[in-house]
């Protein structure tokens, strides 16, 4: 598993409700590992892939552009962060 971080910049608020339209778009059983945190300036989101080069081909892919634009989200910084070697989460979290 591949992890990546997205950042995007702007007023939080804004970004959280695309983000929110974002994952309407999305099948909750296309996600392995997938946060929105809030921060200063913005939003960042980090999402697993099952390999880097499904990461790549993803995050650069038309697909993810048309469902941003869809969302209302502008294009984010992206950065890949590395193989994932273990996670855990006890609970699904939503504030």
């Amino acid at each position: 598993m591949f992890l990546g971080a997205y950042h995007f910049d702007g007023d939080p608020a804004d970004l959280l409700a695309g983000h929110e339209r974002l994952l309407d778009l999305i099948p909750p059983s296309a996600l392995d590992l997938h946060l929105c945190v809030e921060r200063d300036g913005g939003i960042t989101v980090f999402d697993a892939c099952p390999s880097r080069d499904v990461f790549n081909a993803f995050s650069t892919g038309p697909d993810f552009t048309a469902a941003l634009q869809a969302a209302g989200l502008p294009t984010p910084r992206i950065e890949p962060l590395g193989d994932v070697h273990m996670a855990y989460l006890r609970e699904t979290v939503r504030s």
